[in-house]
């Protein structure tokens, strides 16, 4: 038993290390070191977006990849999450000008959207059932302390940006082959209890409960009918929506404070700060549970344009924004919670496809907003960006008040289809 326990610990914070570093360390890090990077390879905030845009046209494709091979490859998922974020970070560090730069920092954000999905099905296979909603939850909110260990990193070694996305890499080295070690451990473990016991539930055939609803065959149905689309489409539109929201802060709010005259040093703190709220959802996760799922969203989306907002209004007062950072981290890592939740409520079926495809749309919309803004940053300024940023949150906030009460299920015909 104590072996038992002992390895499902440490495949739990294998599997949070490795979102930590191929979220916080990789993908998301792209705005941290951005001012560095751009004052090195000298490229501009429009080609900076366009960049942005492709690592999130990479994230969704590998997030789809391994939403549907994560049944039977959940462990060359892991490698590839591991490889693509080594390869990509690599490739930043040692790129001479611009476009090598550019194709690694498109391939590491490849890493994040292959590694979710794999390490649900690792999770599914390695933990007992009672033990699994636990564990995911833990394991999804490895993003926030990423963060933060991404802007303590940027704290001791920048402005060598070249040395902190090779430590990163490192990381992801280490994260991914901790998850591929401990999870042979655990399945073996769980293959000799069951043969041990009754001789009918092993490891590697057993029915998986989980978040994401993957079997050993992968996902049921990767597209749901036409009665889903129209029961989500407030839901799928507020998703977009906000995805282009966040980009202002994501890709360029630690460069909004250098260009105010903020020192690098300390505006690295607002990248600590947005770690710090993203990991402050663990805490109001609870209370929030009791509240509607649409509420939850008008709420958070809220809060994140107040922060995007004031991350504009004073970016010369430190205080203001590191305030507003942790503002937007907490809003932005609880509205994804909001997603699963509301998915889940419209119809609880097929709320793993629904995540998905829900998920695709907020990066996506995160892609066109990094091309969008950045252009505007370039021709209008900061302050114009943001705001504009800001009026998009407001507006996903008052889509989860458009949907009806008693939301329309799925049909029943739909439900006899399944």
């Amino acid at each position: 038993m104590k072996r038992t326990f002992s390895n499902d610990v440490g495949l739990v914070a294998a599997g949070t290390a490795l979102i930590a570093v191929t979220y916080g360390l990789v993908r998301l890090a792209y705005g941290l070191y951005l001012p560095e990077m751009q004052a090195d390879l000298g490229f501009d905030a429009g080609v900076a977006g366009t960049v942005s845009s492709g690592g999130s046209l990479a994230y969704v494709a590998g997030a789809v990849a391994g939403f549907a091979a994560a049944g039977r490859h959940s462990r060359a998922l892991v490698v590839a999450a591991g490889a693509t974020a080594v390869v990509g970070a690599t490739g930043m560090a040692l790129a001479p000008d611009v476009v090598p730069f550019a194709l690694g920092a498109v391939l590491g954000s490849a890493g994040a959207g292959l590694a979710s999905p794999a390490l649900v099905r690792v999770l599914q296979r390695g933990l007992d059932d009672g033990r699994q909603a636990g564990a995911q939850t833990v394991v999804n909110a490895g993003t926030g302390p990423g963060l933060m260990a991404a802007g303590l990193l940027a704290f001791a070694l920048l402005p060598d940006w070249r040395l902190a996305w090779l430590v990163a890499a490192g990381g992801a080295v280490a994260a991914a082959g901790a998850v591929l070690v401990l999870d042979r451990r655990a399945s073996s473990a769980r293959s000799l209890v069951a043969d041990g016991t009754t001789g009918v539930a092993r490891a590697d055939t057993a029915r998986p409960s989980g978040a994401m609803g993957l079997g050993p065959t992968g996902p049921r149905g990767l597209l749901p009918p036409q009665s889903w689309f129209v029961a989500h489409r407030w839901v799928l539109l507020a998703a977009l929506l906000a995805g282009a929201a966040s980009a202002a802060v994501w890709n360029y709010g630690r460069t909004l404070l250098v260009d105010t005259g903020v020192a690098a040093e300390l505006s690295v703190g607002a990248w600590v700060c947005l770690g710090a709220g993203g990991t402050a959802v663990i805490v109001t996760a609870r209370p929030l549970a009791r509240l509607a799922p649409g509420t939850v969203w008008t709420l958070t989306l809220a809060v994140m344009a107040a922060g995007t907002a004031g991350a504009a209004a004073l970016p010369g007062v430190v205080p203001v924004a590191f305030a507003a950072c942790a503002a937007f981290g907490w809003a932005y890592t609880a509205a994804t919670g909001a997603l699963i939740a509301w998915t889940a409520e419209i119809d609880a079926e097929r709320a793993a496809s629904g995540t998905a495809l829900l998920f695709v749309l907020l990066v996506l919309g995160q892609a066109v907003g990094a091309v969008g803004l950045g252009a505007l940053v370039d021709t209008a300024g900061y302050g114009t960006a943001f705001v504009l940023a800001a009026l998009a949150a407001l507006l996903a906030a008052g889509l989860g008040r458009l949907r009806p009460r008693g939301v329309a299920k799925i049909s029943a015909r739909d439900q006899g289809a399944r």
